[in-house]
């Protein structure tokens, strides 16, 4: 008898080319279906719940399938690392993906037509220069960005509206452009302690403060739907308008032009983690 197991995986989207399986490139989803099916002596096909880019990051994604295995539910997420584990070269390697929780689900239940929404978190380094280890991990803006100036646009998504002019294209069609944002927010989470500037290795402590720079901000954005690229159009938006390019009280006008062109630029994807996936 076939079980449904729903997992819970975060992953370092740095190595891939995105979760969605492709022949010759490696995938999230094509590296955990490989370490499942060798495990559970089966061919394992997951449903994913978001089809994350290249470069993009996941605390929580969601991802269901069924098994013949006799494996108990619970025990299929340590079984999974060990496995993933020792396909890493080196004696201390880890592996990019990680599976969280492993839990038994009805059947007919699917991780993504399941799903009533989602959170994604954005990261955001305002400083002047940035570190080598966190460049595939954050969105290093150089110049100072006016935080509540970008508060105050966040609001204005909040709620039902028509969200043509955040879809980039390329995705797959949809029925509507219409979506609901539950809630979004921008938050100062830290004051950057780099003493550097550009072109200076020595600068003196707090300069960049009193520069104006914001240090690591975070945009979280959950909502019951997103369209293709939506969160990162939305942030790049944001960051024109942090960095004077934008009124605040034309994220407004943005929306109501249902045109790509209205609205800001692209943020790169490796700031972009999905953290939630709501049932």
């Amino acid at each position: 008898m076939k079980k449904n197991i729903l997992l819970t995986i975060e992953y370092d989207g740095s190595s891939f080319h995105g979760w969605q399986r492709q022949p010759d490139r490696p995938t999230v989803q094509g590296h955990l279906e490989e370490a499942l099916s060798s495990l559970l002596r089966e061919k394992i096909s997951l449903n994913g719940t978001s089809r994350t880019d290249a470069g993009v990051h996941a605390l929580g994604q969601r991802a269901s399938f069924e098994t013949s295995s006799g494996i108990p539910a619970g025990r299929i997420a340590l079984a999974v690392n060990n496995a993933l584990r020792s396909r890493e070269e080196g004696a201390f390697a880890g592996s990019p993906v990680r599976v969280i929780s492993s839990e038994e689900k009805p059947v007919g239940f699917h991780a993504r037509f399941d799903s009533k929404g989602k959170r994604y978190i954005y990261r955001i380094r305002n400083s002047a220069v940035n570190d080598v280890f966190s460049r595939n991990y954050v969105y290093h803006v150089d110049r100072p960005l006016d935080v509540a100036a970008m508060k105050e646009a966040a609001v204005c998504l909040e709620g039902v509206h028509d969200f043509k002019s955040f879809e980039a294209s390329g995705g797959t069609p949809r029925k509507t452009t219409v979506r609901r944002i539950f809630d979004l927010d921008v938050v100062e989470t830290g004051r950057n302690n780099d003493k550097r500037t550009a072109g200076d290795g020595l600068s003196i402590p707090g300069k960049e403060a009193a520069a104006g720079f914001s240090g690591d901000i975070e945009i979280s954005v959950s909502g019951d739907g997103f369209l293709y690229n939506m969160v990162r159009i939305i942030v790049g938006t944001l960051v024109d308008i942090g960095l004077g390019k934008m009124m605040p009280g034309t994220m407004t006008d943005i929306m109501e032009a249902r045109d790509r062109r209205a609205a800001g630029h692209t943020a790169p994807p490796y700031g972009l983690y999905l953290a939630e996936v709501y049932y």
